[in-house]
């Protein structure tokens, strides 16, 4: 348990080989994966699931290899070796006591709340720059204690931070860190559309996510099923 946590804490350093960014799995997992939005409380009690993404039933294994190959712009590690075997034990024991069941709520459901929104990448700028730049860079390009949130070393366009309604909810909930909650919503949302409006690393096989045809409506990309 506890070598799970250090892969997830120091993700870079530790499996080196499969991360292609600047970025950990706890740059997004906030407090170790115990903060509320993206927790990884419970998590483990809920897989095998359905995910529209890849339109199929999901393992653990599968998804966490998601986030290595999207959000780390990486490669997946050993569905069946050491590394997962640790990071899924600390899954289990965040999960302690949590029912096996399906999602109380989707992550569509939590998100509807940003629809309504219209964006100003213009006011995001701004507010980027007297909010966020101090932490992540004028550039975007991260600092020792934050990571870069465009560029060569953040994740690519494929990651779920790349939609605009996910990242404004995690904006929203989580920054600036040492003031989360205090940006109002529409300032939370212009920000993300300014971050995801930059430049990132591409994702090879992006156009066949959803391939139901039921992609969200801020999905960054056209997929071969919507199209």
């Amino acid at each position: 348990m506890r070598r799970g946590r250090a892969l997830l804490v120091a993700t870079r350093d530790s499996v080196p080989e499969h991360v292609g960014n600047k970025l950990r799995c706890t740059s997004c997992h906030l407090d170790e994966g115990r903060r509320e939005n993206g927790t990884w409380i419970g998590v483990f009690a809920r897989y095998p699931q359905y995910r529209p993404r890849s339109g199929v039933v999901e393992t653990i294994e599968y998804r966490v290899n998601d986030c290595f190959r999207r959000s780390m712009n990486g490669t997946a590690i050993d569905p069946a070796g050491a590394d997962m075997r640790d990071i899924l034990t600390y899954f289990a024991f965040l999960s302690r006591g949590v029912t096996v069941a399906p999602p109380t709520a989707s992550a569509g459901a939590r998100l509807q709340k940003w629809a309504t929104f219209t964006a100003d990448t213009a006011a995001g700028a701004r507010m980027f720059s007297a909010s966020c730049a101090k932490c992540h860079g004028a550039a975007g390009e991260g600092t020792p204690g934050a990571p870069p949130v465009w560029g060569p070393q953040s994740y690519n366009i494929g990651a779920g931070m790349s939609r605009v309604r996910t990242a404004a909810e995690f904006i929203s909930r989580n920054m600036p860190f040492d003031a989360p909650g205090s940006l109002a919503d529409q300032q939370a949302f212009d920000v993300a559309a300014f971050i995801n409006a930059r430049p990132r690393p591409d994702y090879k096989g992006k156009e066949n996510d959803w391939p139901n045809g039921d992609p969200p409506p801020d999905v960054a990309y056209t997929t071969r099923a919507h199209h």
